[in-house]
């Protein structure tokens, strides 16, 4: 019985002494790999940071510069339509001479379209 023990406990020994050294020639390629990812993961997520700052950024401005330019249309529509209902006003006859010119040209055009 001691010799199948003593035999047993041999086994288990050279077994554990086999693992130990499949783990310790596995594991650096393991910890290689581990690593390389990790750079990769940061590299990435430091790129996606600065990206998304610069997206932020830019629609930022953006919207800033928008809100001007629609800021000014409306001043510039305001000005002009104040202009335009002084001219009608001074001057009736001509304006509906216009609007008629304007809607025998629209008739004419609609016409030759069908």
């Amino acid at each position: 019985m001691t010799t199948s023990t003593s035999s047993s406990n041999s086994a288990a020994k050279t077994s554990k002494k086999v693992d130990d050294i499949a783990a310790h020639t596995e594991s650096p390629l393991t910890d290689k790999a581990t690593s390389a990812a990790h750079l990769a993961v940061d590299s990435l997520s430091s790129k996606a940071a600065t990206a998304e700052q610069s997206i932020r950024h830019g629609a930022s401005s953006s919207a800033e510069t928008l809100t001007e330019k629609q800021k000014i249309a409306r001043e510039k529509l305001s000005e002009y339509s104040g202009k335009t209902r002084q001219l009608a006003s001074e001057n009736p006859l001509a304006t509906a001479g216009i609007a008629f010119a304007a809607g025998m040209l629209v008739t004419a055009l609609f016409r030759r379209s069908k």
